[in-house]
């Protein structure tokens, strides 16, 4: 009951705090928009995490804000927090630098989409890597529910950062392997040993 507790603390007061950026960018005249990532400046580097947190408008944040708080709460409560947080950066890292590598020039790309599409991703594989009947059954709902996503990859809609969501997707797999259980390790949950 503890780590459900936690998991919809977390992914409430991070969508809280993405709502919160939203009325502060809004009530500045969009001040918060420069933080999106123009590609293949070195300066906007520094965008690159910060950019997952900034929005263009409060319908691009709604559009974000369900999926992320479902796949954030599932991924916390089968990953616990210390993992899930690493599992997050790592995507969020794969999607902002794909990003800066591959859009358009004179673009900027904001959004928590590659979050999104890198959670999706990570419960969609997660189950298969670690060998898990629970986690491939997760995937599989997550995959049924929100297949649809995955042509949010492709290229279409010039407003819409397909290549955020497929780097962001890609993260999630390599997150996925990265942080995978291995046999025998020590996780966040109680362990016992007998004495010798």
């Amino acid at each position: 009951m503890t780590r459900v507790i936690t998991a919809i603390s977390l992914m409430a007061g991070w969508v809280g705090l993405l709502w919160l950026l939203e009325g502060i960018d809004f009530i500045s005249g969009h001040a918060l928009d420069s933080f999106g990532i123009q590609p293949r400046d070195v300066g906007e580097l520094a965008d690159v995490v910060p950019a997952a947190f900034i929005h263009f408008g409060f319908g691009h944040l709604a559009a974000n804000s369900l999926p992320l708080l479902l796949l954030g709460f599932i991924a916390v409560l089968r990953s616990g927090v210390p993992r899930f947080l690493g599992v997050v950066l790592l995507i969020t890292v794969a999607s902002g630098l794909g990003v800066w590598l591959t859009a358009p020039p004179y673009s900027n790309t904001a959004g928590a989409s590659g979050v999104v599409f890198g959670l999706f991703g990570y419960l969609l594989v997660r189950g298969f890597i670690e060998r898990k009947a629970l986690d491939i059954g997760i995937g599989l709902v997550v995959g049924v529910v929100y297949g649809s996503i995955l042509w949010g990859a492709l290229p279409s809609d010039s407003g819409i950062s397909w290549q955020g969501h497929l780097f962001g997707l890609i993260g999630g797999v390599l997150a996925a392997i990265a942080f995978r259980e291995r046999p025998g390790a020590v996780t966040d949950s109680a362990a016992v040993r007998p004495i010798p």
